[in-house]
């Protein structure tokens, strides 16, 4: 049974469509790091532009890569599954990388994160979401620091972070294994509880 996940509230105004654009044009062109030479284009976004969740993975892969969208090969149909059960309206969520470029063998580069990284802080301070959600360990790291290991963390709020932050495991993990099929279910199910509980809505 689908869960009803948030608590409905006045939409926020969507950022102006010029500083969006620009930034997003500054991505597709960035040649800040080696990854611009291996990439078939950048990733930036899908979704909305007034979403009430964001959820942040950590970096495209070969569908990605080609499409020039986040989360669009079978990783992204697990992650889009969790979306619909969790009840999430497409007004209502956007997903994004923190790299911006495929890494050469899907092999995370941290150089080049600490590089993207203040890409994904300008996203997020243009589409001013009410909560996020971190997708696999690396990006639980970028965005809460002194978070615990992700199999220790996922599926528990991390309230005192503003915006709130869920940390969830990486939709490939639980392609990759029954047993990690079986703790991404029950995560899902625990963030749509947290999504729906008016209580943890922040102020």
């Amino acid at each position: 049974m689908r869960a009803t996940a948030t608590v409905r509230r006045p939409r926020r105004r969507a950022p102006s469509p010029t500083d969006w654009e620009n930034l997003s044009e500054e991505i597709r062109a960035c040649t800040r790091c080696p990854l611009h030479a291996t990439r078939t284009q950048a990733v930036v976004y899908r979704g909305s532009l007034t979403p009430r969740v964001v959820f942040v993975g950590e970096a495209p892969g070969a569908a990605e890569d080609r499409a020039g969208v986040p989360f669009v090969g079978r990783s992204g149909r697990k992650l889009d599954a969790a979306i619909a059960t969790v009840g999430l309206a497409p007004s209502d969520f956007g997903v994004l990388n923190l790299l911006k470029c495929r890494p050469p063998g899907n092999l995370f580069d941290p150089v080049a994160a600490r590089t993207c990284r203040g890409y994904l802080d300008r996203q997020l301070a243009l589409l001013r979401p009410e909560r996020l959600v971190s997708l696999g360990g690396r990006a639980l790291r970028a965005l809460d620091p002194s978070a615990p290991p992700i199999l220790v963390a996922a599926g528990s709020p991390r309230r005192e972070r503003r915006p709130p932050l869920f940390p969830l495991l990486h939709p490939a993990a639980a392609l990759r294994s029954r047993r990690w099929a079986e703790r991404w279910d029950r995560d899902v199910t625990s963030l749509a509880r947290w999504l729906g509980d008016p209580a943890a809505q922040p102020v």
